[in-house]
């Protein structure tokens, strides 16, 4: 992209076709330029358009062959700023000159088209991903831990160790593409030594865990923002690239229930056919039935996210001043937030989260119960019980750990025989039972404290049905028949 300077002229030829430069006036006879006939021009190849065509770039006339060398030198001082590896930037800096040519108006200067192309500092000052990434998380900290926790461990696990190496301004969506598509292989991976025979292959992915969805689309969120921040406060780059990568679509499973059929087949097979999974309300009863009976002193938290769908955290994090047991009222104020192994209590994420629930005549007094109890814990602890306030503690009045009450309840499920859920989907199953029961899809999506009802309605409708199955099943089988089986019509 040298350029060059030229000279053409008006002249025609016996049919009326312009010359231009190749008039035999314009040369002298040792081949140089006249210097009485024609007038200057210039001419450069200019980046190629952003759809891939060539451009090249005339303008004349000029009084002097100076004159046109001289706009040629401020077209060649522009196209120098951006990087020549940077199709984007050298594409936009063509534009740039393109217009001002063709407009009439002054040719950018160096500095336009640093201010025009976000490059206030040269590129060697600009960052590496790993570099901006690991300096943007850490002025992150005025935001939920738990927000910060997994911006840390989108960025570790996966921004960094595959687009870290990546100069800022040199990240493009096929490198954000690629990423993806290396973690979807590494999915494959680590399915295929799960399901390996050899003991050694098993061993390998033992603590490894496959990325979902779900988690794709949130670690997308990271980097979106960070790259976001990096565009609009920093001014690294003109446009985000994340924008122009899009993820399939991140559907959550809908919970399962566990029918008679499918604890057979679990039993069988010990194959669960959902992530998520909900208990019967038989199976409900016979685990609060074997909480109780074992003079378990956690049953209450177990009662209680049973019948309001409390979260972990937030059981955990209830505090006796968030309870008003003479109204039956809770109050979610609090939740006790894991970061790593450590905990801290911390206001819920959403305001949609902190909400009065109502409370049922037999959850009281299972609380006052409990709350006898812990008295008597706190006389049997002396000088070594820590006052926190909580309704749900260790012996001594301390915090309970939440990896500890999760761990606790799949060992009481066992115990009493039960299939598999998680902790989490005791929640569910309060809004299911609310369903079978016939309360109305918003108080349900109320009590749940959910944004939307909509969002309610889409994720427990399809159990509705399963449900209400199980429950005629159950209804038909307490009415004694002759033979033990029902006789045809």
């Amino acid at each position: 992209m040298k350029g060059s300077t030229f000279k053409r002229c008006g002249c025609r030829d016996t049919t009326g076709r312009r010359l231009g430069r190749s008039c035999p006036d314009l040369r002298r006879p040792g081949g140089g330029w006249s210097r009485n006939h024609g007038q200057w021009h210039w001419q450069i190849d200019l980046p190629a358009r952003a759809n891939g065509t060539r451009r090249t770039l005339r303008h004349g006339p000029y009084p002097t062959q100076t004159d046109a060398d001289t706009i040629l030198d401020r077209i060649r001082a522009a196209l120098a700023v951006p990087d020549p590896t940077d199709p984007h930037a050298t594409t936009k800096t063509g534009d740039l000159i393109e217009t001002a040519v063709k407009t009439g108006a002054p040719v950018p200067t160096p500095d336009q088209v640093r201010r025009t192309l976000h490059l206030d500092i040269t590129p060697t000052e600009l960052p590496t991903m790993a570099v901006y990434l690991t300096d943007w998380l850490a002025g992150r900290q005025s935001i939920k831990k738990g927000t910060v926790r997994s911006y840390e461990g989108h960025i570790r696990l996966h921004l960094i160790p595959h687009l870290g190496h990546l100069r800022i301004d040199r990240l493009r969506p096929g490198h954000i593409d690629a990423m993806y598509e290396a973690i979807a292989e590494r999915n494959t991976t680590i399915a295929t030594m799960r399901a390996s025979r050899d003991q050694a292959k098993r061993d390998q992915v033992k603590n490894q865990r496959v990325v979902g969805p779900r988690t794709m689309h949130l670690i997308h969120a990271t980097l979106r923002k960070a790259l976001n921040d990096a565009m609009r406060r920093h001014r690294y780059l003109d446009i985000n690239p994340a924008l122009l990568v899009e993820l399939p679509a991140a559907r959550a499973p809908k919970p399962t229930v566990w029918t008679d059929q499918r604890v057979k087949t679990w039993r069988d097979t010990g194959k669960t056919p959902s992530p998520v999974m909900i208990w019967t309300p038989e199976h409900t009863g016979r685990f609060l039935d074997h909480t109780h009976d074992a003079g378990d002193r956690l049953y209450a938290l177990y009662h209680l996210i049973t019948f309001t769908g409390l979260r972990r955290g937030e059981a955990c994090g209830l505090h006796w001043d968030d309870l008003d047991l003479d109204a039956k009222t809770l109050t979610v104020r609090w939740q006790l937030v894991q970061h790593g192994w450590a905990t801290t209590i911390d206001t819920p994420k959403t305001t949609d989260s902190e909400a009065t629930i109502a409370l049922d005549t037999e959850t009281i007094t299972v609380l006052r119960a409990h709350r006898a109890r812990q008295h008597r814990e706190r006389l049997a602890a002396g000088a070594a019980w820590t006052k926190t306030g909580l309704v749900f503690t260790t012996p001594t009045g301390g915090r309970l750990h939440p990896a500890d009450v999760t761990d606790h309840f799949h060992h009481l499920a066992t115990q009493a025989g039960l299939p598999p859920i998680r902790l989490h989907d005791l929640r569910h199953g309060a809004a299911t039972m609310g369903l079978a029961a016939g309360i109305q899809m918003k108080v349900i999506s109320n009590r749940l404290r959910h944004s939307n009802p909509h969002f309610t309605a889409t994720f427990y409708g399809d159990v509705l049905p399963e449900l209400s199955h199980a429950a005629a099943e159950a209804t038909a089988a307490i009415v004694p028949r002759r033979g033990g089986t029902a006789r045809p019509a």
